[in-house]
């Protein structure tokens, strides 16, 4: 994948495949430690001690349409690249946590890519759930709470275009705000 932001659909697309109801994830830069942290936590049904094992291999896929499962691979593969690092932590009927670490100023880092994109699509895909999305570079943050929407929104669906147009207007705005135009 020539972006991360790929790589974090295709991780927030195990979690919805995982049946869980709510996805948070986190970007957070940080210039002092020269790092970019990537977290996608989910609520779904998790997964063993040895399936967490298996799944850096990417010739192993519970999918059963194909053979291998590249995604969480190349994502920890990018992380290393970097000089960063990675791990999975889940427990089964409890949901996991995916952590990938990068080296913010390492030339090996692939560039973050197109969040505000990747959040809106999940979103209109999966309008059954609930995601946060939480940015944050330095002392500076916001977050994008659909349960927060919801509430607002009363019975107004979150994948209505106006809603979803709001939504990439209201990420895109704060993420000049946080992280500046890089």
């Amino acid at each position: 994948m020539r972006e991360l932001s790929l790589n974090v659909l295709d991780i927030a697309q195990n979690s919805v495949s995982a049946n869980a109801s709510l996805i948070q994830i986190e970007v957070n830069e940080n210039t002092s430690d020269d790092t970019l942290t990537i977290i996608i936590t989910d609520n779904g049904k998790g997964m063993t001690h040895e399936q967490v094992e298996k799944v850096v291999n990417p010739f192993y896929t519970t999918r059963t349409t194909r053979r291998v499962g590249l995604g969480v691979p190349f994502f920890k593969m990018a992380a290393e690249m970097s000089g960063g690092s990675f791990s999975i932590k889940s427990e089964v009927g409890k949901g996991t946590i995916v952590t990938a670490i990068f080296g913010l100023s390492n030339v090996d880092r692939m560039p973050l890519g197109d969040m505000t994109s990747t959040i809106s699509l999940l979103i209109r895909c999966n309008c059954d759930r609930d995601f946060i999305y939480k940015r944050t570079k330095d002392d500076k943050q916001f977050i994008v709470d659909t349960r927060q929407l919801r509430t607002i929104l009363g019975d107004v669906p979150l994948n209505e275009p106006d809603v979803l147009k709001w939504i990439e207007d209201y990420i895109n705005e704060n993420t000049t705000a946080v992280c500046g135009n890089n």
